[in-house]
C-alpha cells in the first residue's frame, strides 16, 4: 500500500473539504485513487461518482485517469470549468 495527497477543487471541494490523504495498492492509478474514494460511500461516492465530468492533475500536472501514483504524489479533482 501506499499513501497519496489527495485535493480537492471548486464544487468538489465544497462537498468533500480540501483533501486528505488516500491509501491505495501499489501500480495504482488516478483512476483507482477516484474508485478508492467512490467506494467510500455518501458525499464521496456523490461528488466523485463516474458519471460525473471531471478534471484530474497529478502533482499539479493536468492528467488522465490512466497516470500511474506513487508514494507521496499529490492528486486532485476538479470539474471542467472552475471560476478564479
Amino acid at each position: 500500500m501506499l499513501t497519496v495527497s489527495v485535493r480537492y477543487f471548486a464544487s468538489i471541494r465544497e462537498a468533500l473539504g480540501p483533501g486528505e490523504a488516500v491509501e491505495v495498492a501499489g501500480g495504482s492509478t488516478v483512476g483507482a485513487v477516484r474508485d478508492v474514494l467512490i467506494a467510500r460511500g455518501g458525499a464521496h461516492a456523490s461528488a466523485l461518482a463516474r458519471g460525473r465530468a471531471l478534471r484530474s492533475a497529478l502533482n499539479q500536472v493536468l492528467c488522465d485517469e490512466t497516470a500511474a501514483v506513487a508514494r507521496g504524489d499529490e492528486v486532485a479533482f476538479f470539474p471542467p470549468v472552475t471560476g478564479g
